[in-house]
């Protein structure tokens, strides 16, 4: 059986894993857009809500933190609490990359067969390859997530005709300049949205289930009330976050509750002035049909008193998030996907990050129902690289 492990996803988790498998000798072929969901899915302009010091890959050695791209790129080293723009936090992949993962193969892999030597893996160019080990580090790619409403109105042509979109399809907030655009949601991705619009000239209002927006608490109030976390201040986010391995030991229930709605929506604590008294707030709406009224949409809400309002714009940009399903990774075969025994649409994995099929590993979102919410963001690089890591390298020295 071929030694030669496929990675497949060149973001946070792709280019971490990548590093720890080459550290340990193994022969490891990277297939992806480096950074891809960062550089391709973000708007411009973008903060991440995390800290620095959670925007850092993990590597085997050390030499590799943000801070030391600052120092070696002459760019301005960003303190404990500052915010990392994603234009910076690109530039710091890519120079991880070149340092410790020089080759990534930016090509689409389309197809993975589990066979009696291995997998065989097939390239968007003809490449047909052996590997004893598969790694899926895709991210949050095919995983958006539409409300029923929203998705049937899409798949019914209203997202061909440009009026209904994914946050994570929006790159430039300045192409809506003029125009009326619905954000639904309330965490972070759709309050930033909404803020970015907003200063790019659009007319944006934000829809939301909810009562209302909460924000984090700013790092210098109450330091000892609510700790930091990558998802924000949180006792039980600290918790979760803290101890990954503990998460796995959890009732699967309980697990997939957890990774499902892993914490009530809320923006960033720097957030707030950018959004408060400059967006217009819909909250208690309800969602339950979306049509078109020549060139715009029309959604049609509920309120909880039983009310029904129509909320019209030339654009509904949902940040409703992801929504992890096996069945969405189409270039897994039908019969290695039906093989992946899963935690709701989550892939179940062992310690090891191994799926039930042998060789066959997730990492990133996609073990997020085994080990917790600390996968959602890239500071838990630390935890899945040398797992991982030790459990491939295992499995290969066993052929």
């Amino acid at each position: 059986m071929s030694k030669t492990v496929v990675i497949i996803g060149a973001g946070p988790y792709g280019l971490s894993a990548a590093a720890h498998l080459r550290a340990r000798g193994l022969s490891v072929r990277v297939f992806g857009a480096p950074v891809a969901n960062w550089s391709r899915r973000m708007p411009a302009g973008m903060l991440l809500k995390t800290s620095p010091a959670a925007c850092e890959l993990a590597t085997p050695r050390e030499g590799f933190t943000l801070r030391d791209y600052c120092r070696d790129a002459g760019e301005r080293r960003v303190a404990a609490h500052d915010q990392v723009p994603v234009g910076l936090f690109m530039r710091y992949g890519g120079w991880f990359r070149e340092r410790l993962v020089p080759r990534v193969e930016d090509e689409r892999v389309a197809s993975v067969d589990r066979r009696e030597d291995g997998f065989r893996v097939k390239l968007s160019s003809g490449e047909v390859l052996r590997a004893g080990a598969v790694v899926v580090a895709t991210g949050l790619s095919g995983f958006a997530h539409l409300p029923t409403p929203l998705a049937a109105a899409a798949s019914s042509g209203l997202s061909a005709l440009g009026l209904i979109s994914h946050s994570s399809q929006q790159t430039d907030p300045g192409s809506f300049a003029g125009r009326s655009v619905t954000v639904v949601g309330a965490g972070q991705s759709a309050l930033e949205s909404a803020a970015l619009l907003h200063e790019a000239g659009a007319d944006v209002q934000v829809l939301a289930r909810g009562a209302g927006v909460r924000f984090d608490t700013p790092p210098s109030s109450h330091p000892h009330w609510q700790p930091d976390t990558p998802g924000g201040r949180s006792w039980p986010l600290y918790g979760l976050t803290r101890h990954p391995a503990a998460f796995r030991r959890l009732p699967a229930a309980a697990r997939l509750r957890l990774a499902e709605r892993p914490s009530r929506p809320r923006g960033a604590w720097w957030l707030r002035d950018r959004f408060e008294g400059q967006v217009p707030l819909l909250a208690e709406r309800h969602i339950t049909a979306a049509e078109v009224r020549g060139n715009s949409v029309a959604l049609q809400t509920t309120t909880p008193d039983g009310r029904t309002h129509t909320v019209e714009s030339d654009h509904v940009l949902a940040a409703t998030g992801y929504r992890v399903h096996v069945e969405a990774l189409d270039f897994l075969s039908p019969e290695l996907r039906a093989d992946v025994v899963r935690t709701g649409g989550f892939p179940a994995l062992d310690k090891g990050f191994s799926s039930s099929v042998p060789g066959l590993y997730f990492t990133g979102p996609a073990a997020v129902a085994t080990f917790g919410p600390a996968l959602r963001h890239v500071s838990g690089t630390r935890f899945a690289g040398p797992r991982l890591t030790k459990s491939v390298a295992a499995y290969c020295d066993d052929f």
